[in-house]
Order: structure tokens, then sequence, then C-alpha cells
């Protein structure tokens, strides 16, 4: 049985995922932040489901509770960090800002290097990031956010280089388009992606190894789209 640690799987994407990992014939071990939703999920599997409350933004207890399910599991294969923030904030709201520098890179670069450097000391693992489409180009409405998300693109980008030296160490960076979360703000949103078909294509992502993988795939179009378009255009269509 393979081993894997969900990081924020409370709701959303980290938890519809990990419910497809265990019907994989994964042990998982979740966190996040709201201990009673992780609760939930693990008495539905209590077999093959390990809780760890965490708050991402609290980098020592990142390492803590990593180094705990480490002890509990012995070897890991899969790390996913799908913990994350998103505001729509025009107004440049300090709070959330700050919320999403917090989270989206504080608590996730720490929970790279750590998944990294374990998996480089393992000798194989393979980390899973969750960015987004929105890792591509910035955006008025939810600067943080899509600064946060490049970040992410390129750290991950920069542990795949890495992996020259670690062969068996794979990275895996899952960029979904609009997915129905409780993230997904909005009305009328374009291309709006069922939860269980999201985490059914990051598993097959995941499964096949892919360096970069859009969900759904036809995000892939629109990315190459956005890469293409000068900023004068985006400024005067977005």
């Amino acid at each position: 049985m393979k081993k894997a640690i969900v990081f924020g799987a409370s709701s959303g994407i980290g938890k519809e995922l990990t419910e497809v990992l265990i019907k994989n014939n994964y042990k998982v071990a979740i966190t996040g932040r709201r201990l009673d939703k992780l609760k939930e999920l693990a008495d539905k599997y209590p077999d093959q489901i390990s809780i760890k409350q965490n708050d991402i933004q609290q980098t020592d207890e990142v390492e803590k509770v990593l180094n705990e399910i480490v002890e509990e599991f012995g070897e890991i294969d899969l790390i996913v960090q799908s913990s994350g923030v998103a505001y729509i904030n025009p107004k440049l709201e300090w709070d959330k800002e700050e919320d999403t520098i917090l989270t989206n890179v504080l608590g996730v670069t720490k929970l790279y290097d750590l998944a990294y450097n374990l998996f480089r000391k393992q000798g194989y693992g393979h980390l899973a990031g969750i960015s987004s489409i929105a890792s591509i180009r910035g955006n008025r409405g939810a600067p943080a956010y899509f600064s946060s998300k490049a970040y992410q693109k390129a750290y991950l980008e920069s542990l795949y280089i890495k992996t020259k030296t670690s062969k068996k160490v794979v990275i895996t960076d899952i960029r979904p388009g609009f997915v129905d979360t409780a993230m997904a703000v909005g009305d009328g949103i374009f291309w709006m992606v069922p939860l269980e078909k999201a985490a059914k294509q990051i598993f097959n992502a995941i499964k096949r190894k892919k360096r970069v993988a859009y969900i759904s795939k036809r995000w892939g179009l629109i990315a190459f789209a956005l890469k293409l378009m000068p900023a004068w255009l985006l400024k005067k269509v977005f």
C-alpha cells in the first residue's frame, strides 16, 4: 500500500483527491486547520486515514507535523500541497494580501522545501503542488493571489530542475482552471470543472508523473493564449 500526505484536505480539491487516493489503495495522512472536517473524512475510512491538525502559515508547525507523519508512516510516496486562500481584492486591503502571502507563499515554500529534502533523503518520492491557471499572468482584481500562484509555478519548476541530481524524485505542477469549490468566487464562471472530475484528472496526472497538468485539459488552450497575449491587450480585456 502506497503512502501519501495531503496538506489542505479539509475541503475542496484536497478532500476530493484524498478520497480518490483511498479508492486507489493509498494510506493517507490528511492535514488542515478544521479538525472537525478532517475527522468527518477519517470516519469514512478509519483504516486508511491518519489526521493531523495543521495551519500551513505556522511554518514550525508544518515541519513538526510532517516529521510526525513520517515517523508514523515510515517512507512517503506522495505529498500533495492543496492548502491555499483566494481573495478578490481590487482595493488591496492589506489583511487579505497578507493572508494570501503567508499561506500561498511562506507556508507553501516551507512545505515544498521539506518535501523535496525528504524525498532526496529517501531516494524517491513525488511532490504534487496545486498551483493554478492564475499562475500564467497578472490580474487587477486579485493581484496577491495571481502573483502567489506565479511564485508557486516558478518554485515547482526550480525544484524540478534540481531533480537532475535526484532522478527518482518527481515534481508535478497541477494548474486548475475554475473548479467547483468555495475558492471559485463570482457568478457565471467560465468553464467550471466539477470537483469530482478535477480530482480524477489530478490523480491521473500524478499517476502518469506529469511535469505540468492543466485541469481540465482544455485550460491548456487558455494558458497558451494567455502566454502570447501582450500586456496592453491583457489590460484592456481583463
